[in-house]
């Protein structure tokens, strides 16, 4: 570059402004590329905008460099409208090596931003990707989608070749080179990505130094380089006044946790076994021993769910997190805590099975374990939490359930929802609802099986209170006594006590929240991680003029006292899962409704499109 043309002044380039983007980083599982989209969320929540995300990552500890199934991605959507979900195709892809381009290509909307790390599509990482040549050299590819080839390796090492790092040092930046150049194609905010690297690499300034310098190199390549002629805005959304933070699953867990905690001034003992991806539950609850938590690494599954057991027993509110292997574990723990009716809440963060399965990808296939996967009749409260920041909401409840009805409750979180994030408003706390606890402190007329009329809870008794000392155990108790029982008669009417206490938590079920006409065509019913993907097609089916409506069930055992009348209103029901049909089998059996379902099992959350498509299927198919 001549020295005129150095010094010439800057043009700035036309913005354009959208409403709503698709984004995804991706590249090997060493390139960084979760820091990378969580910055990017901050930066774009820092705007103001509505945002889904969705972090994919392979399930080795570090799979090959490389290789396909190596690849990590992280996706986001963000908006100034509301944003439901991580988006369905994207509108820009970074693609840090071949084998990312080769996995994420398909999902890149004809005409979508490509930005490939040029410098990787050498001729090892070609073969490791299963490549005969460079995909860059197909000039479809550049006829099909906005491609743009940067040097981000040797550029990283060009902002950092006065730096005394070594070279592995200077590569492992060239992520934040990529985070500098969306950021500047979306017009996102630096500063908390600024903040963000000062804090995290505090104890050493070169890194600070590294990070910031190749971050701005980046920012300042889209503005200087010509193959970038726009970029583009989005305004902040409308959202509800407060005070936000981004919020994911598996902290919301945690925080509804430590909600009840404070609200009940009862210590909580959280007994977990580590397993993905309910892991990091654990690890936020062992933060925050000031709030009364007492956190427990159990030896093993079976353990973990004893010693909540032995908390609740003991006056605490006890908790477990596992996933679907984990809960399999728990099973006769659980029926354990079902015979002694003690408050215990257990939290399943689905993920992909059968046995280890996909560990660290989507799926809610534990609903027929949690409603009947345990020896005999056990039955257990079953909650579902809707969207990241909803697992604190329902976290909380299923404390307050528990303790109130004196019942295991299960909250099916899954991958997606852990892992997923969204802005999140921080709740008044005294808005939340009473949790109420009562412990029996009167000898006179005690009995270890006496009920309450209204809920069934038996008494719950702290060990040591003088005049109640009780038993409770795993062999069948007789009513009201608590003394071991094998009379037939008894056995028949404890189980059916047991079923009715579950069933008198629906009067604490609000009415269902209907999202559409009240009668129609199409009645779309879902739970758990699903909620985004269904809400946004039925209100695309809406638009288009058509009698859809949308209801999303957040308690699964017992049901809504009103779901019977409701699915009686519509023409036909559509139940989208991401299982083989459980809900569906559900609801057939338990209302005799013709529900039809809609199920995909590929370890990855239901698109928007496709269920759209099911919708329209269904409004199309003769009656």
């Amino acid at each position: 570059m001549s020295e005129t043309m150095a010094s010439a002044p800057v043009v700035a380039k036309p913005r354009r402004t959208l409403t709503r983007a698709v984004i995804r980083f991706a590249g090997d599982s060493g390139d960084g590329m979760q820091v990378t989209g969580e910055q990017f969320t901050t930066e774009a929540a820092w705007a103001g905008n509505d945002i889904a995300t969705l972090p994919n990552f392979p399930a080795e500890i570090r799979a090959p460099a490389g290789t396909l199934f190596g690849v990590s991605s992280f996706q986001l959507q963000f908006g100034s409208q509301r944003v439901y979900t991580p988006g369905d195709q994207l509108d820009a892809l970074v693609a840090m090596n071949p084998a990312a381009l080769k996995v994420h290509l398909g999902d890149l909307k004809p005409g979508g931003i490509l930005v490939v790390n040029a410098a990787a599509f050498e001729e090892r990482n070609l073969a490791r990707a299963g490549y005969e040549r460079s995909p860059l050299e197909d000039p479809g590819l550049a006829e099909k989608y906005r491609l743009h080839q940067v040097d981000i390796t040797g550029l990283t090492k060009k902002a950092l070749a006065d730096l005394p790092l070594n070279a592995k040092e200077k590569d492992r930046c060239r992520n934040f080179f990529a985070l500098g150049l969306v950021s500047w194609i979306y017009t996102r905010p630096l500063e908390p990505t600024l903040d963000a690297i000062r804090k995290r690499f505090a104890k050493n300034p070169q890194f600070v130094e590294a990070n910031i310098r190749v971050l701005k190199a980046g920012h300042a390549f889209g503005e200087t380089a010509e193959m970038f002629g726009e970029h583009y805005g989005i305004e902040p959304a409308e959202m509800a006044p407060g005070v936000y933070r981004s919020m994911t699953g598996n902290r919301a867990l945690a925080w509804g946790v430590l909600a009840a905690a404070q609200r009940t001034q009862l210590p909580v003992v959280f007994g977990a076994y580590p397993i993905t991806p309910a892991s990091d539950v654990l690890h936020e609850l062992a933060l925050h021993k000031r709030f009364g938590i007492r956190s427990f690494q159990a030896e093993d599954e079976i353990a973990a769910m004893a010693s909540i057991i032995g908390a609740a027993f003991g006056g605490a509110i006890g908790v477990t997190a596992s996933s679907g292997p984990g809960i399999a574990l728990k099973g006769e723990a659980i029926g354990l805590a079902v015979m002694a009716e003690l408050p215990v809440v257990i939290f399943d963060v689905q993920r992909g099975g059968p046995s280890t399965g996909l560990p660290t990808k989507t799926e809610q296939a534990d609903l027929m374990q949690a409603m009947y996967g345990r020896n005999s009749e056990a039955p257990v409260v079953v909650l579902a939490p809707a969207s990241p920041g909803d697992c604190f909401f329902v976290a909380y409840e299923a404390i307050r359930l528990a303790v109130k009805y004196m019942v295991p409750v299960i909250v099916l979180s899954d991958g997606y929802l852990a892992n997923g994030s969204e802005p999140w408003l921080i709740p008044d706390p005294a808005a939340l609802p009473d949790i109420p606890v009562t412990f029996r402190t009167e000898a006179a007329g005690f009995f270890p099986y006496l009920r309450d009329p209204a809920t069934l809870a038996r008494p719950w008794v702290r060990p040591g209170t003088p005049g109640l000392e009780h038993r409770i155990g795993g062999i069948e108790k007789e009513d009201v006594t608590g003394n071991i029982s094998y009379e037939p008669e008894n056995h028949d009417y404890m189980v059916r006590m047991r079923a009715e206490k579950v069933r008198r938590v629906a009067q604490e079920i609000p009415p269902t929240t209907i999202n559409g006409p009240h009668a129609g065509d199409v009645l779309v019913v879902g739970w758990g991680g699903t909620y985004g993907a269904i809400t946004a097609a039925a209100e695309e089916a809406q638009l288009g003029g058509k009698a859809v409506a949308s209801i999303h069930l957040r308690h699964l055992n017992p049901l809504p006292p009103d779901l019977g009348q409701i699915l009686r209103q519509y023409r036909r029901v559509l139940v989208p899962e991401i299982n083989s049909g459980q809900l569906v089998r559900i609801l057939r059996a338990e209302y005799l409704v013709d529900a039809v379902g809609f199920h995909r099992v590929r370890g990855m959350p239901l698109q928007t499109q496709e269920i759209h498509e099911a919708i329209t299927q269904l409004l199309e198919a003769r009656p």
